[in-house]
């Protein structure tokens, strides 16, 4: 096997997939946590009140608004999300 060539780095893709997966993991329980506390559900509570609950867009506002919304949105399913891996692992 060529160490230099497309070979090489095939057999290295285990290894580093099977560290990113431990990574992933320890950080879904990291993010369980912060947030699987009392003050942590309340946080993320707040988290949900200001984003997910409330409107992406109003008419008459440019359709930018609308995006930029739905990235906040985003961080709040990719907190909980997380949370719900964690308590799966």
């Amino acid at each position: 096997m060529n160490p230099d060539g497309w070979e090489g780095l095939q057999a290295a893709a285990p290894d580093v997939n099977k560290s990113q997966q431990v990574d992933k993991d320890d950080v879904d329980r990291l993010y369980l946590r912060v947030f699987g506390s009392d003050d942590g559900q309340k946080l993320l509570t707040h988290l949900r009140s200001l984003t997910i609950e409330q409107p992406t867009w109003y008419p008459g506002e440019d359709a930018s608004h609308g995006y930029a919304r739905e990235g906040q949105n985003s961080l709040v399913r990719e907190i909980e999300r997380r949370i719900k891996r964690a308590r799966n692992l």
